[in-house]
């Protein structure tokens, strides 16, 4: 079920059905006015399992960067589209790096989504993220004007 939380002024929130299910009391994203606010995504998918994760059978864990860098931005895009926007309405993205050694191969796969006429960015490194498995998290602003009847135009 999709759960959408609406306030006067145009604003709205919305858990998506069929995707990961945030980790705590938050929204996928956040509508006031023309802007759409999408919180922190990863490369979770819905039964918690993680793109971009392959552990041996001694237990031994690989984590590709390219590969959770591209599943973050295509679950960005799912939830956009529920919002009525896409990836070419992305204003601002704040990348969340747990390891700078992994910028480049970030930056690669991001090129596939976005040159220098996309998103103004910001990418950091942080100490940790909300599971071990997590190499990197983004966040979105995105300006998606609504028409007059408050549908996305």
């Amino acid at each position: 079920m999709t759960n959408v939380y609406s306030a006067p002024g145009d604003r709205s929130s919305q858990v998506i059905e069929g995707l990961a299910v945030p980790r705590g009391r938050f929204p996928h994203y956040r509508r006031a006015g023309d802007f759409i606010y999408v919180s922190g995504t990863s490369s979770r998918r819905p039964d918690n399992s993680f793109v971009g994760v392959e552990v041996d059978d001694f237990g031994t864990t690989q984590l590709d960067i390219q590969a959770q860098t591209r599943a973050v931005i295509e679950n960005m895009r799912a939830i956009l589209q529920q919002a009525g926007a896409d990836l070419e309405d992305v204003v601002e993205i704040s990348s969340f790096l747990v390891n700078m050694n992994d910028f480049g191969g970030y930056n690669q796969v991001y090129a596939e989504y976005f040159d220098e006429h996309g998103p103004a960015r910001t990418t950091v490194a942080v100490h940790q993220l909300p599971h071990p498995h997590l190499l990197i998290e983004i966040k979105a602003v995105v300006y998606k004007p609504l028409n007059r009847g408050g549908h996305p135009a």
